[in-house]
């Protein structure tokens, strides 16, 4: 197997005097000496880059997916390259509020907000609500009612987005689908509830109907099926005369060799050029979240275990696992593996590379390739986590999350501390 593709790598890697991985100025191993293993390394710099690439293709109506990677140095760091955020719970949207960004700035999703977050929402500004059900807008008449004062901010009346499904099945994995009929997202065209829930929102006294939302799935290769969504989109949202319509992001990225994504401005040329196709005159927007920070990130580990077991396979375990990278186990996930000390080294073993979990199932890469001197101690690489590994972590088997490092220009920032055991008994009141 050859060294791992350099287009997996984040924008400022390269390689040291001694052949290790460098990124944004950074020894890798240099910064294992310093905060240990596992941790997240990111590029702050390719961060920024693709920031400013989706603002520089939609303007005020980019806004950052912060489901694929959220803290308070991320949302800062979005917030300063002019994204706005979309939060999908009252935890993603407190982090964005202590890192002090604009609530006006902020959209709120999920498809079952309770009537605390939409009391939260409504009581700092947030600038649009993404109403997903018809129990929601319950909820929004309810508060309409009884606490009138919520709707009654500086900025005036909220701005309320409908979530739709437009009937679109992305070519992706099912977990991760949801622009079909058969959803759990938003009111359904082909049922012709989208419809009511249009007529019913425009009805409202306490909120204004401003848009109209929808998301087809994430990890998308097929950028046709954007086009498809689009052309859907216009044919429901252009007789609505509505001023927004923002068709979500889930724009694929590249995590093994072969294989080939899109950038966001390809992808924001397709979009605007179906959207002027369907003949929709309403403002679109993105919200792309891996498409910035997945290619960002590489984690390291340190190599526990080197077990072989001849004539079947190679066991590498390191001191990670599905805690920090579920996606594998979720989805099928593949990655790529390297050693950071030896970074164009050719790959010629191929091993399973798996965590410290109690499960058979912990894998992090089901085919992986290294060096043939692979050996206990070593740092083991994985490329392309900077989404869906911080964010879906967990502290299964009581295990430590890793901590996060920016990078940039020589210099290394500490954005997430490594936990302690202390923080394992947080909030055990036993």
């Amino acid at each position: 197997m050859s060294p791992v593709p350099w287009s997996l790598l984040p924008d400022n890697a390269s390689v040291g005097g001694d052949g290790q991985l460098v990124i944004g100025g950074c020894d890798t191993l240099d910064l294992v000496a310093e905060f240990g293993t596992p941790v997240f390394v990111y590029d702050e710099d390719h961060l920024r880059s693709r920031c400013r690439e989706a603002v520089e293709a939609f303007g005020d109506h980019a806004v950052y997916a912060s489901k694929a990677f959220l803290c308070k140095a991320m949302a800062k760091l979005a917030a300063e390259e002019g994204l706005g955020i979309d939060v999908a719970t009252g935890g993603e949207l407190h982090v964005c509020l202590a890192a002090g960004v604009d609530p006006a700035r902020l959209t709120f999703h999920g498809n079952n907000k309770s009537v605390a977050e939409l009391r939260t929402g409504l009581s700092v500004g947030v600038g649009r609500l993404v109403v997903d059900s018809f129990d929601e807008l319950d909820r929004l008449d309810h508060l309409a009612a009884t606490e009138p004062e919520l709707f009654e901010g500086d900025g005036g009346r909220p701005q309320v987005l409908l979530r739709i499904t437009p009937g679109i099945k992305a070519e992706t994995h099912a977990y991760i689908a949801t622009g079909q009929d058969d959803s759990k997202f938003g009111f359904t065209v082909s049922t012709g509830v989208a419809h009511q829930a249009v007529e019913r929102a425009r009805a409202a006294d306490a909120y204004d109907l401003v848009g109209i939302h929808a998301h087809i799935g994430s990890q998308v290769f097929r950028v046709d099926s954007f086009a498809n969504a689009v052309a859907a989109l216009g044919a429901f949202a252009n007789p609505l005369g509505l001023d927004e319509l923002i068709v979500g992001g889930g724009l694929g990225v590249a995590y093994v060799e072969g294989e080939e994504a899109a950038t966001i401005t390809q992808w924001s040329r397709l979009i605007q050029k179906a959207a002027a196709e369907a003949g929709i005159t309403a403002t679109v927007g993105i919200e792309p979240g891996r498409s910035i920070a997945a290619a960002a990130a590489v984690t390291l580990y340190t190599v526990g275990t080197v077990k072989d077991l001849p004539g079947i396979r190679t066991y590498v375990a390191v001191d990670g696992g599905m805690s920090d990278n579920p996606r594998p186990v979720l989805y099928g996930s593949g990655y790529e593996t390297f050693l950071a000390r030896s970074v164009l080294a050719d790959r010629t073993e191929t091993v399973r590379v798996v965590g410290k979990h109690c499960e058979s199932g912990d894998l992090l890469v089901r085919e992986g390739g290294v060096p043939a001197d692979v050996a206990v101690g070593d740092i083991l690489a994985t490329p392309v986590t900077g989404a869906y590994g911080h964010s879906m972590g967990s502290n299964y088997n009581k295990i430590l999350r890793p901590p996060v490092v920016f990078v940039s220009n020589g210099d290394a920032r500490l954005v997430v501390r490594r936990e302690t055991p202390e923080d394992l008994l947080a909030t055990d009141v036993g």
